[in-house]
């Protein structure tokens, strides 16, 4: 179904929350106005310029480029209430006070036009009851859009839909949100704190009773709730911090009694330490300190009995290491829930009390495990929900445990158990799928398919129909359908090592040699699209004095970017996450690029004690000639300029708006804002460049500006050293880089090819690669994984 999206939008609060989605409807492209109370005194949008300044000022940033801050206008209640009567959708976004929602209401429907939605983003209140006393038709076009924090980067979106809401406006606002905003939604009910902060709340607050109940430190709390167990790095507690220790105390509060059928009430009772370190001003990460306290570089956390900041005991947690080297994250999870011991002995109280109150929670809070498991992996960040790690534990054993420890078993899961079935989720094949790719999950309403949206593409689900044409061990290549096929490399840290390169060239041979196929797709299922070139190859190369091998393979690599460059059939790179170094030469290769909002690229290469030696140098070079508007030296040399200081100092672009800015993606990117399209839209540009008679970019030279070219750019180097931004030897490598931009030796501008500017690429690699302080970086960053500045 097509539905018509939102150009307008309003924003009322211009509190953290309110100010960071207005400048996410912005990056979707939206005309957004945000408002809030009129100042005091003197300028009446004193409150919202203030908010707003000091929100553009957050890191990570809230908007893809800066440029995008014009879409957002600022206004006030008192003056600037009936702009809402333009706006296509209004979220209310004030303080968590039911009076004062209510009241806002009232004035909004008096306001606005009788088609515009309105929402609001409260993460507790009855959605119900901020609609209390509005008409029948207001109510039908009134919903919660509860945005999780930082609305840019989390996922989920969560929709509650009240009794009157129109279904239609239900699914418009489903489709905008997952197309536009790039969200995931999941539909919640109108209960306490809806789905995501129900578990979630649950689970930190077993965090904190272990904490004061059962002898286990801080740190050994968030060392088994972190990445250990598929979770983020900040765990319980610096999560707690990052959130507000008097938010978390605050949504507590409202919480218990509002749950008074709950089996597990008790668990939401106010902590006294929470409450105690809330009143003597310890609220977390914006007070400077809550559970945890930085002092100079020792991060310190706090004694929950006498409240003082102590640095860390040695964990006492026994058979931990070795788990943690598993790279599997269910071998990890499995090994633990096995562990003697404390470690163990918390995974295992924690989890079946987890997996027990969120089987509990059905069909209360939402009608199906799959919107559990979703709400906690796209708003908490967990790589498993609750019902895939029951899968990945073993059901039977999971309830068996659960029963011996008289913890709650709902009557679904029981049914579930008398019939014999072993599995939350199945695939088509009738066997245990791989948990997130399952065509099919069991809950309370028995059998129901995994919702899978005709414009999504899902790696794992194309591997399991047979779909393999060819492999090697770090790379395959997949038939996508339609005459489509996908190059996929999975390499440790999706690295180019020869491997992957020679796989490259191998499946670029084949499509040369038959023509029932149309096109490639350059892509994969990981966080991030590619690490860039193998470091521990290249630099157990150089150690070992094997030079022949190094330039071996820089041919090899620059031959392979250009033959994709200029293939005879269409070529797109579907691109997400992190494209560094290598990775980045791989996309600029590339004719034709679909890029995830959330892309973050660059020619990292002099952060290592190199240049882009693989076409990148050369790539920017021409990129900046050909952005100016005639050959001469003042046309080209800003932009010159510009690239320069962009590799120079080992930029990274944000977003795939500012990597188009910067030059490493072509102005006619397919940027798409939920990444789970990219694979889809990436196959289709293949399509739709086959179907239009496809022709490769024309091979043309281009200007570069030689000496005098070269002059300036060394003069940026020196500036950049001087002002403490560089190094001896970041300049030196910088005016290596000028070298190779500005056309080597060359006395004056001049028109050169592509190969003449590679040739200086490897004329100026081979020696970087021979000097002891970047073989330091190398190995220094492979050891620490942090750039060495010698």
């Amino acid at each position: 179904m097509t539905f018509r999206p939102f150009k307008t939008a309003a924003v009322l609060g211009a509190g953290i929350m309110g100010t960071q989605i207005a400048a996410h409807l912005a990056n979707a492209g939206l005309r957004v106005l945000l408002m809030d109370l009129p100042g005091a005194d003197g300028h009446k949008n004193a409150v919202v310029e203030g908010a707003f300044k000091k929100a553009q000022k957050m890191s990570p940033p809230m908007l893809f480029t800066s440029d995008m801050a014009h879409r957002i206008e600022l206004g006030n209640y008192h003056d600037h209430f009936s702009r809402l009567a333009q706006v296509d959708w209004v979220i209310e976004a004030v303080v968590e006070r039911l009076d004062i929602k209510q009241q806002l209401m009232a004035r909004l429907e008096q306001t606005v036009r009788p088609d515009a939605i309105i929402s609001t983003n409260t993460s507790g209140l009855p959605i119900a009851q901020i609609a209390e006393g509005r008409s029948l038709q207001f109510r039908q076009r009134f919903l919660g859009t509860h945005f999780f924090n930082p609305p840019r980067y989390l996922k989920l979106l969560e929709l509650i839909p009240m009794a009157e809401t129109d279904p239609a406006i239900v699914e418009r606002m489903a489709w905008f949100s997952r197309s536009y905003l790039g969200k995931g939604v999941v539909m919640a009910k109108d209960t306490p704190n809806f789905i995501a902060n129900r578990i979630g709340l649950f689970a930190t607050f077993l965090g904190v009773h272990a904490l004061t109940d059962n002898g286990y430190s801080i740190e050994e709390i968030d060392r088994l709730t972190g990445t250990l167990v598929g979770r983020p790095k900040s765990a319980t507690f610096r999560t707690a911090d990052l959130v507000g220790l008097d938010t978390l105390l605050h949504v507590a509060e409202n919480i218990y009694p509002a749950i008074p059928q709950d089996e597990q009430r008790q668990m939401f009772q106010l902590p006294e330490l929470l409450k105690a370190l809330v009143e003597t001003g310890s609220r977390g990460a914006k007070a400077g300190q809550g559970f945890y306290k930085k002092v100079g570089k020792e991060i310190l956390s706090v004694n929950p009995k006498t409240f003082a900041y102590e640095p860390a005991n040695t964990l006492n947690l026994p058979g931990l290491d070795g788990i943690a080297l598993l790279p599997s994250l269910i071998d990890r999870l499995r090994v633990l829930y096995q562990l003697s011991g404390r470690a163990g002995d918390f995974f295992r109280r924690t989890t079946l009390a987890l997996l027990s109150y969120s089987a509990c929670r059905l069909p209360e809070i939402a009608d199906s495990p799959v919107d559990v498991d979703r709400s906690m992996r796209w708003g908490f960040g967990w790589q498993l929900g609750p019902f895939e790690m029951w899968d990945a534990l073993g059901f039977h054993k999971v309830l068996y445990d659960m029963q011996a420890a008289n913890l709650a078993v709902p009557e679904w899961i029981q049914e579930m158990a008398a019939t014999g079935e072993g599995h939350f989720y199945r695939s088509h094949h009738g066997v245990p799928s791989n948990l997130l790719m399952a065509n099919g999950v069991l809950g309370p309403l028995g059998q129901q398919p995994v919702e899978q949206p005709s414009n999504e593409i899902y790696l794992p689900l194309i591997k399991t129909r047979g779909s393999n044409l060819w492999e090697n061990p770090e790379a395959a290549l997949f038939d996508m359908g339609d005459g489509v096929v996908l190059y996929e490399f999975r390499s440790k840290g999706n690295t180019l090592s020869t491997t992957v390169v020679d796989g490259l060239q191998a499946v670029l041979d084949q499509l040369t040699q038959t023509d029932q196929y149309r096109g490639l797709v350059i892509g994969n299922n990981s966080d991030h699209f590619c690490g860039g070139a193998n470091l521990l190859e290249m630099g157990t190369a150089a150690q070992t004095g094997n030079w022949q091998l190094i330039t071996d393979l820089l041919v090899t690599f620059q031959t392979l970017l250009q033959r994709i460059r200029y293939f005879h059939k269409p070529i797109v790179a579907a691109v997400q996450g992190r494209a560094l170094g290598g990775g980045c030469e791989l996309v600029m290769a590339c004719p034709h690029v679909v890029a995830a909002a959330e892309s973050y690229i660059g020619l990292v290469e002099l952060s290592v004690g190199l240049i882009p030696g693989a076409t990148g140098t050369t790539r920017m070079a021409k990129w900046a000639a050909q952005r100016a508007a005639s050959g001469s030296v003042q046309h080209i040399q800003p932009f010159l300029n510009q690239v320069f200081k962009t590799v120079a100092t080992a930029t990274v672009a944000g977003s795939a708006y500012e990597a188009m800015e910067l030059g490493f993606l072509p102005a006619h990117t397919h940027v798409v804002m939920n990444n789970d399209q990219r694979l889809y839209v990436a196959k289709e540009e293949v399509l739709c460049l086959d179907r239009a008679g496809y022709r490769p970019p024309a091979q043309e030279t281009f200007w570069v500006l030689g000496e005098q070219g070269r002059a300036v750019l060394d003069h940026m180097a020196y500036t950049l050293e001087q002002g403490g931004f560089a190094s001896g030897y970041d300049r030196w490598l910088a005016g290596q880089l000028a070298y190779v931009m500005t056309g080597g030796t060359l006395s004056a501008p001049a028109r050169v090819s592509e190969e003449y500017l590679l040739g200086l690429e490897r004329e100026v690699f081979l020696p970087l690669l021979q000097q002891e302080k970047t073989q330091a970086r190398i190995m220094h960053l492979l050891k620490t994984k942090k750039p060495l500045r010698n």
